[in-house]
This record gives structure tokens, sequence and C-alpha cells, in this order.
């Protein structure tokens, strides 16, 4: 080896060298990336699981308008929907007999007096639910004209499986979601005594506790209180983490100021935003990863970041 073979080895020896001090250097001043988390704790408090079913509203009070004469519908002024007042007129018939005598001039013997027009009348405020016959249309006596609703009988037809009806009382309470986002509360109050040959449900009819101005046939969603627990140890449902079949569930719990360790838990019930935790006896002390807990390894190291309240 020549004196220039020697020297290119040697400045190729130092290049290599300041390479891997300054690397040794960067590893110093840049140590290993850690998670930014926050904590929660454990809490004894009360919760309950529920369970969601369909509720329909219905007017619970209807009355049948009948025809009292038998003979042809003249006037109708009226449509479905509508509200109308007692003894406000909602049909005019023209008797058969009224009919018959069309053709016969008796205008000029002012000793007969039958008319035979027979007035409708509402017997008390409502609102139209359904028209049973039209202008023009032949009725009979006793027929029936429409049907008016009660606006203040409206109330939720609950529609229950059999196997869940253990879970129904009267006089219990449960939320109701309408379509807009509301929530408002109604009160169970009575069961239907049929059972739907179809679906195999019961209804059951939930009175609202607020005066409500809703639609029939509006569907809304019930909560229904399955069970209920007090004092239990209670973690927000974020601080629980699973596997992909949901057949194993854990939490991350910090064993030191940076340190989070993966441990095992065994749950309780649930609802949309807590969990019951069975096993193991966390303390209130506990600090359980809240957020970016996700995908984090056991013995992972972490930040603590403050809550946000």
């Amino acid at each position: 080896m020549n004196i220039r073979e020697w020297l290119y080895y040697i400045i190729f020896s130092l290049l290599l060298f300041t390479g891997c001090i300054q690397k040794s250097l960067e590893e110093k001043e840049n140590p290993d990336a850690v998670t930014p988390v926050t904590i929660t704790n454990i809490k004894f408090e009360p919760i309950e699981e529920t369970f969601e079913l369909n509720a329909i509203t219905i007017y619970n009070k209807k009355s049948t308008l009948r025809s009292n004469a038998t003979g042809t519908i003249e006037y109708l002024d009226i449509n479905p929907g509508d509200h109308i007042r007692k003894g406000q007129v909602l049909f005019t018939i023209k008797t058969k007999e009224a009919a018959a005598l069309s053709g016969i001039n008796i205008k000029s013997d002012t000793s007969f007096s039958f008319k035979g027009i027979i007035k409708v009348k509402a017997i008390k405020d409502g609102i139209v639910s359904t028209i049973s016959h039209h202008k023009g249309e032949y009725v009979q006596e006793g027929d029936e004209l429409a049907v008016i609703a009660d606006p203040e009988s409206i109330v939720f037809l609950l529609q229950v499986p059999y196997e869940m009806t253990k879970y129904i009382k009267s006089g219990q309470s449960c939320r109701i979601s309408l379509p807009d986002n509301r929530n408002i509360t109604a009160k169970i109050t009575s069961k239907m005594p049929a059972m739907d040959i179809q679906s195999q449900t019961e209804n059951y009819i939930l009175k609202p506790e607020e005066d409500e101005k809703l639609p029939e046939n509006l569907i809304a969603r019930a909560s229904i209180i399955k069970s209920i627990k007090k004092d239990t140890p209670i973690l927000p449902k974020a601080a629980v983490l699973s596997n992909e079949s949901q057949t194993e569930f854990w939490v991350m719990k910090l064993i030191n100021k940076n340190t989070a360790v993966k441990v095992k838990i065994k749950k309780g019930i649930e609802n949309t935003d807590k969990i019951e935790i069975l096993e193991p006896a966390f303390s209130e002390s506990d600090k359980i990863i809240l957020t970016g807990n996700y995908g984090l390894a056991d013995t992972a190291k972490v930040s603590i970041k403050q809550n946000k309240e």
C-alpha cells in the first residue's frame, strides 16, 4: 500500500468515526418519543343500563261521527287534519224523502214545512282524523262519516318484544328521543290486551309528561332502563380498549410519572358514555389514561397533559 492509499484509508476512517460520534450525540440529545395523554380516575357512582325500542304516536281518544239520516251528502267543508269546534256544522245530508219530493212544486204551499236537510254537527272540539264519505255520496242512517281525534290524547305506542316485557313496569318513566333531536319524558301507563301476531310484540301506552303538540304516526325511540346499580366503580367509555372481536378489554394504567402498563379488566353494565369495572379493584387514586391510549403498547412511555374541562 502506497502513501496515497494510506492517506485515503486514514481520511475514510476519520470520517466514519466522526459520523458515529455525531449519531451518538444526536441520540443523547433526542430521547425516545413519548405519547401525550390525559388521565382519569375511577369514580363510585350510579349507572344505568338501557335499551331502545320504537314508539309511535297515536291519538288515544277518537270519536266516530255517524249519519243520523239516510240520504245524500250535500255539504262538506272539512279535510283531514282540520281543527274543528263544538257545534260546527261538518256535513249536511239531503234525506231520501226530500230527494223524492224534489220534482214536486211545494213552494206555493205555505203549510208544507218539510225541508229534508239534516245538519251533522261536531259534538266537541277535535281534529279530523279521517273522512269516510264525501259530497254526493249516498249514506245510510248510522254510517260512519268521519273520525274525530282528541288533540289532548296524544300518546306513544311502545312496541315491546315479548322477551323484553319483564323490564316494563306500569308507572315507569323513560326518555323519548324525537326525530328533531329533542328529548322528552314519558310514563308507562297501561298495556294493550293483545299481542301483534306477526311481530310478536306487546304494545304499551306511554303518556308524555309535558304538553306536546305532536302529529300522529311519528316514530320516536324510547330508552328503557334494563338495570341500575348504585355506588359502583365507573370509568368513562373512552378509557376502555378492546380487541377487534370484543372478547378482551383493558385499560392503560400509569405505574409512575411516565410509564403506562396494560391492565385487563372485566366489564359490568354500560351505557353511552360510562362502563362499570368489575375487576380488578381499582382505587380512586389510580391514574387511568383517558385519551391518547389507542394503540399504546404495554409499558409505553407517556407524558401527561392537562385534561380539558
